[in-house]
């Protein structure tokens, strides 16, 4: 068994050898991430002021002198398998106990925390249960053989406690599992003896029929604890369920109810007492195996007093020579008064004349009064509504999702139709105010179709006098029983008011939907002539239904506020229009993540020379945190482009600001840092220069519509530091694409990346069409059936390189004065080429000035350029890298205004570097725009 264990635990088969029931609970143990070497089980001090403490107090303390100068130990835990006493035969006991973590009251042997146990398989397999050794899941329990016997209520036969017996595991013998279900009978006889005389009363009225020697049926009929060895867990609760069913009704009846293995389990209801004052049900279930019973006092003679003995006879790990006497009956209290349904042999096969003796079992289920089956069968309805409830209502944060949710549960187990209104700012996220009144718009319909109720998204008036605005008034509801009598319910419109009477309708509770003190709106519940109208008990069922999903509308409404807010902070740092420029033609989308704002954003930036600068980025996280960062990341760009910064160095740059906002900002903890594809376009060369940090790579939609990935460096996200960035330069035809995303356009869980971006691939392989159609498509490819759990941004561009006629250049100039005249000459020329003769005068001085002053100042050769775009650019490039600044020039200097000058009549001029040098660029506007 511990090799078969330790293959398990390694993920291979466990080889024969291994009963079922403790493969699967090894199985259970692992899909819920249980480890072997268990941490602790604890879970709080448990209630010991309970039955079955009580109870179980002389049956324990019994069996703690059975066991004593023993290396055994008993356990007493509740239904659901927490500690409620522990008893150790050796002081060393209970020290293993602690070490190994269990032994003390509150300390968990459910199977979901000790793994692997007596306990928690019995509670699972609702039977008594051995595990032996290695068989236990947990490392801490493998020294150990253990049984376990539940003890069960005497009436209901539900699971109150598990009594668990265990020793080492060389020394375990049978005498346990006796010793066990001993002291369990004896504990469920003194939970008998707990009882009302009145149910023991309706007991005694049942067995005294069952023994009638007229009643053949009585005299087949056995008395025991319910089918342990023969139904599983989920069998016994559906008959439970059935057996209250039936006691509520008070009638004589029979049922079937299919239980597992394909058989069907006959209930048989059938009145008890001297006035048939109670119910009793029985259950008839074919056999599925014989069933060994081991010996009992007989069921024929109640009146015998009965003495379980907890003998130690054979009783492992006795040190002190001959087996321990049993303890007496005054230890162990034997009840004579009314012998308990377990207190008598188990459910045995019975059979009519002709019949295999092996082909069917019966047995008493339990017994109850019809009031009070009734009150009981009503409460757990109630319970089980509330609990449906919890469970189906507020399962997204969508306001009109969780109001038709509440209609739905409220129309298929409580009423025939049900309107749901609400303020109109609520489904906007706001709170109502007291201009609103009583005006309201339908969010949900729910119910018998047909009925004439004003459909949603219509707006709703109700009657100031009306049930609805007096439920809103008291904050409680107000429930009409009869409609036909409740003229103001009617006022609004009489009409539809008639109609709806006439459909059936006939009673109405109005429930306020309201939480943490703000009104919502309110829920009208209607019954029609199929059900019985309301009562008092379902105006309190409705308004804890109704005060439930309160809470979850509320929490929609809270979350649509934040989200919106989000949204709209994010949308106002997005760019609201794309800058005028030539170079591209540029398509985008912006899509919000399902379940809350990201950090995605992207900008196209003129910059000098006609180029233009393409930035998308992710910031890590969701929310207006997210939203605020990615603001300020995308300002950081922009004043960075300013300084025409190559797109490597621009990063640098970024990495070292993401770095230190981290760092500063406390309520970042775990902010890890942003993405970013930062690109340069030029027109002139129709080259662009690509850099990315963490980022996915660019897709190229090639004229021929061959769609590549450039291989653009990748480096390490945003604010890790330490990492270099590399730029690398790719070529773009006029006729291609380049398409730069953010990961909620590919990323799918369901996918791996690199099927994700072939999907991407065959989404836009098409030349033909526009940016703005290419946008479209890659949308459009999303799948449609789940929500974006991520923002979505997506821009497309088309190049447009600058036509050669538009540029003009001179290179190699010489550092002589005497070339600015020649150079003006030319100028003016192209200029006159360009009928642009308007501006010859004014492009003359800022030439004069640029060139002069790098002829100047400057070393090398000098090179000028004219390009013709939206504004006409004038370019002096030299080879120092020496930035010229501008200056106020006082009255007595001899220099010092050219490019004071050149201020004053450009519309923009600057210095950018290049890897030869520095060019220094005027911009001036063309002729009538």
């Amino acid at each position: 068994m511990a090799r078969s264990r330790e293959r398990f635990l390694a993920g291979e088969s466990a080889g024969p050898g291994v009963r079922s029931e403790i493969l699967s609970s090894w199985s259970r143990c692992q899909s819920l991430g249980l480890l072997p070497s268990l941490g602790t089980t604890y879970r709080g001090e448990p209630d010991l002021n309970t039955e079955l403490v009580h109870a179980a107090q002389p049956v324990l303390d019994g069996l703690g002198a059975a066991i004593a100068d023993t290396w055994s130990t008993v356990i007493l835990t509740d239904g659901e398998g927490l500690v409620l006493r522990c008893l150790a035969g050796e002081p060393q006991m209970t020290r293993y106990l602690d070490e190994a973590g269990g032994g003390a009251p509150g300390f968990s042997f459910h199977e979901s925390c000790a793994g692997t146990t007596s306990i928690g398989l019995a509670l699972v397999e609702r039977r008594t249960s051995h595990v032996y050794g290695h068989e236990h899941f947990a490392d801490a329990w493998v020294v150990q053989g253990c049984v376990a016997v539940p003890v069960h209520e005497p009436l209901s036969g539900r699971i109150v406690g598990i009594v668990d017996l265990a020793t080492e595991r060389s020394e375990f013998t049978p005498t346990l599992e006796t010793m066990g279900r001993n002291a369990a009978h004896a504990i469920e006889r003194r939970l008998l003896e707990q009882k009302t005389d009145r149910e023991r009363a309706l007991l005694q009225a049942y067995m005294r029929h069952a023994r009638a020697p007229d009643s053949k049926e009585g005299r087949r009929c056995l008395l025991g604890a319910p089918a342990e060895e023969i139904l599983n867990g989920s069998d016994r609760l559906i008959l439970e369920e059935k057996a209250a069913g039936l006691i509520a009704s008070g009638q004589r009846a029979a049922i079937q109810v299919p239980v597992s293995g394909g058989r069907v389990a006959t209930l048989l209801a059938r009145p008890v007492g001297d006035a048939a004052e109670g119910i009793a049900v029985e259950v008839i279930l074919p056999a599925g195996r014989a069933l060994f019973v081991t010996d009992r006092t007989p069921a024929s003679r109640p009146d015998v007093p009965r003495t379980d003995t907890l003998g130690t006879a054979g009783l492992p790990g006795a040190r002190n020579g001959p087996p321990a006497t049993a303890p007496s009956p005054a230890t162990v209290p034997s009840p004579t008064a009314v012998p308990s349904p377990t207190a008598v042999p188990s459910p045995t096969a019975v059979s009519t004349p002709g019949e295999d003796r092996r082909q069917r079992h019966r047995w008493l289920l339990t017994v109850g009064e019809p009031g009070v089956g009734r009150l009981a069968l009503t409460a757990r309805r109630r319970l089980e509504l509330l609990r449906e409830s919890s469970r189906r209502i507020g399962t997204t944060l969508d306001v009109v999702r969780t109001a038709e949710e509440l209609a739905e549960v409220v129309v298929e187990n409580f009423a025939d139709a049900v309107t749901v209104d609400l303020y109109p700012p609520v489904l906007q996220g706001d709170e109502p105010s007291a201009a609103d009144g009583l005006l309201m718009q339908r969010a949900a319909v729910g119910g018998v179709d047909g009925l004439p109720f004003p459909g949603v998204d219509e707006q709703i008036s109700f009657d100031p006098t009306g049930p609805q605005a007096q439920c809103l008034a008291s904050g409680s509801p107000t429930m009409e029983a009869d409609l036909t009598a409740a003229r103001c319910w009617a006022t609004p419109d009489p009409e539809r008011s008639a109609e709806i009477l006439d459909r059936g309708i006939h009673s109405l509770i109005s429930v306020p939907l309201s939480a943490r003190g703000v009104p919502l709106g309110v829920a009208s519940l209607y019954r029609s002539r199929r059900s019985a109208p309301f009562e008092d008990d379902d105006a309190s069922l409705a308004a804890e239904l109704v005060a439930c999903a309160s809470l979850c509308i509320d929490n929609a409404r809270r979350y649509t506020r934040e989200h919106a807010t989000a949204l709209a902070l994010q949308r106002s740092l997005l760019p609201q229009d794309l800058p005028e420029q030539n170079a591209l033609e540029v398509a985008y989308r912006y899509l919000p993540a399902h379940i809350g704002v990201s950090g995605d954003w992207f900008d196209v930036i003129p910059l000098s020379g006609a180029r233009v600068a393409l930035v998308v980025g992710d910031v890590v996280g969701h929310g207006v945190h997210a939203a605020a960062t990615m603001g300020r990341l995308r300002t950081a760009v922009h004043n960075f482009s300013l300084f025409e910064l190559t797109p490597d160095e621009l990063l640098t740059h970024l990495d070292d600001l993401v770095a230190r906002m981290a760092g500063e900002e406390s309520s970042m903890d775990g902010f890890i840092g942003a993405t970013c594809l930062y690109g340069v376009y030029d027109p002139t060369t129709r080259r662009c220069s690509l850099a990315r940090a963490g980022h996915l790579p660019p897709a190229l939609i090639s004229c021929d519509g061959t769609v590549t990935f450039p291989e653009v460096p990748a480096a390490p996200p945003l604010g890790l530091g330490g990492f270099p960035f590399e730029t690398v330069e790719i070529e773009l035809p006029d006729a291609s694409q380049l398409v730069l995303y953010t990961d909620g356009l590919v990323e799918d869980r369901e996918l791996c990346i690199e099927t994700a971006l072939e999907e991407l691939r065959r989404t836009l392989g098409h030349p033909d069409r526009s940016p703005e159609e290419t946008c479209q498509a890659a949308i459009a490819a999303l799948p449609q059936s789940r929500p974006n759990e991520d923002d979505v941004t997506l821009l497309v561009v088309r190049p447009r390189g600058l036509d050669p006629s538009d540029m003009a250049s001179w290179d190699g100039l010489p550092q002589d004065p005497a070339i600015v005249s020649e150079i003006r000459g030319a100028v003016l020329r192209q200029l006159a080429r360009w009928e642009l003769e308007e501006i010859g005068f004014t492009t003359e001085l800022i030439l004069s000035e640029l060139l002069t002053n790098a002829i100047r100042h400057a070393t090398g050769p000098v090179s000028v350029r004219l390009l013709r775009d939206r504004t006409l650019i004038c370019e002096v490039a030299d080879t120092s890298s020496t930035s010229p600044h501008l200056r106020q020039a006082t009255t007595t200097d001899e220099g010092g205004r050219g490019l004071f000058l050149v201020a004053q009549l450009a519309q923009r001029w600057g210095t950018r570097h290049t890897p030869r040098g520095k060019v220094i660029w005027a911009e001036q506007p063309l002729p009538g725009g």
